[in-house]
């Protein structure tokens, strides 16, 4: 883990303009976590508190992956919120996380998604840092024949870009406004540690990706994320070709917390008897077929038997296993009723050329217009509509029970309950 440092000019998330007080952000409901006030999708004094209490705050933010990044040089730009941020593998070796920005006007220094470079020069006043964020050197620092430029004690070293806390943990670049958050996998937990090593813990290959807009607050989507309960009844290709039951051995895990959490099936062991599945009643159930059953081969990708898993670390980063379909999701926020989900569907390096050929294939299953995720990118939409006009109802989170705890079975809202357990620690509210 790199060490933090702070060469520029820029003050601390602590010391920025205060945010709404919580006691006038927010009121919940009488119920606690058992309900959700429509309020949060909707208030765009929440949306901004959100920028310093929780995307600022004591959390870990993906930049990245690391593969993307191979030498010295290499960049990739990102959002912490609604931050630009930059990672870069400085002639070190090491990498590193700046905030994007030019100490002297605040210029974008990086304007492009990725690419190499041997310095970071700003386009507007041309100021001149290298890849370890000092700043070299400005153009006409002493002026023209003796006239303007800078003032004689004006200090290079005193005006660095703003680095932040840079932790990696398997193929996962993180950063940190906080001095606070322990590292990465002490802050993950051991239970959820345990998946990122599962899944991105061996060098990856990055097959593709997507970045989809979706007309929702951002944690609506992460609510879905976190649901297992719907995954049985809205998706019909997961139930009518087996892939993903509520009937299956399974479980929802949740961290100490609340915020990170685990659903998790086994395909193999199905048992439908005695349930919904079973007389066909279910909207999920409808008779549909497949021309190419390819798509629904699959080899067993770990010996824990585990053919569905998805992975929320709070607040809004998602990993994902649908049998051998794996990717990685960031979700950025934009406003109130706007996010951006954008995907890394990968591999492993030492795929043999079966074995990746059926990854791609898979890969249908998500994205935008994925045979599974189709549905996730509209039921936001539509949770966002019939929201609006009533911030002072809530919503009915009860499956499962009340409180924030792992379940054996997945017919549960727990993730979601711990999901808003500790943002309202986060937000204060």
């Amino acid at each position: 883990m790199n060490p933090a440092s702070d060469t520029g000019l820029e003050a601390s998330a602590s010391s920025a303009p205060p945010a709404t007080p919580p006691e006038t952000l927010l009121t919940w409901p009488a119920e606690g976590l058992a309900r959700i006030p429509f309020q949060v999708y909707n208030d765009p004094a929440i949306a901004d508190a959100e920028q310093q209490r929780l995307f600022r705050g004591d959390i870990w933010n993906l930049i990245c992956l690391e593969v993307e990044i191979p030498q010295p040089g290499d960049y990739r730009t990102n959002v912490i919120g609604d931050t630009p941020v930059v990672a870069i593998r400085g002639n070190d070796g090491l990498v590193r996380v700046f905030v994007n920005r030019c100490a002297h006007r605040g210029s974008m220094l990086c304007l492009d998604k990725s690419g190499n470079r041997k310095d970071f020069t700003c386009i507007y006043h041309n100021w001149v840092y290298d890849l370890e964020g000092s700043l070299q050197s400005i153009a006409f620092r002493r002026g023209i024949r003796g006239q303007g430029g800078l003032p004689e004690d004006f200090d290079p070293s005193q005006h660095g870009l703003k680095q932040l806390r840079m932790d990696i943990i398997g193929a996962l670049v993180f950063a940190s406004f906080s001095e606070k958050v322990p590292p990465v996998r002490e802050w993950l937990g051991e239970r959820m540690a345990w998946n990122v090593d599962r899944v991105v813990g061996r060098p990856v290959r990055i097959i593709g990706g997507y970045t989809q807009v979706m007309h929702n607050n951002w944690k609506l989507y992460i609510e879905n994320v976190k649901d297992a309960y719907h995954a049985g009844l809205l998706h019909l290709f997961f139930t009518r070709f087996g892939l993903n039951r509520l009937s299956m051995d399974g479980a929802v895990e949740v961290s100490e917390r609340g915020g990170h959490h685990l659903s998790w099936s086994k395909m193999h062991n199905d048992h439908t008897e005695g349930t919904e599945y079973s007389d066909g009643k279910l909207r999920s159930m409808k008779d549909f077929d497949l021309e190419d059953k390819r798509l629904l081969q699959s080899w067993v990708e770990h010996e824990d038997g585990i053919t569905h898993m998805i992975q929320t670390i709070f607040p809004n980063v998602i990993i994902q296993q649908i049998q051998n379909s794996l990717a990685v999701r960031l979700l950025v926020p934009r406003g109130t009723d706007e996010c951006e989900l954008q995907w890394w569907i990968i591999g492993y390096a030492d795929d043999t050329e079966a074995q990746m050929q059926t990854r791609i294939l898979q890969s249908n299953l998500v994205g935008p217009a994925g045979l599974v995720s189709l549905e996730d990118g509209v039921i936001g939409s539509i949770v966002q509509r019939t929201t609006l006009q009533d911030p002072n109802r809530a919503g009915v989170v009860e499956m499962g029970g009340r409180t924030v705890e792992s379940q054996k079975g997945r017919v549960s809202e727990t993730g979601v309950r711990g999901f808003w357990q500790e943002w309202r620690q986060k937000m204060g509210v």
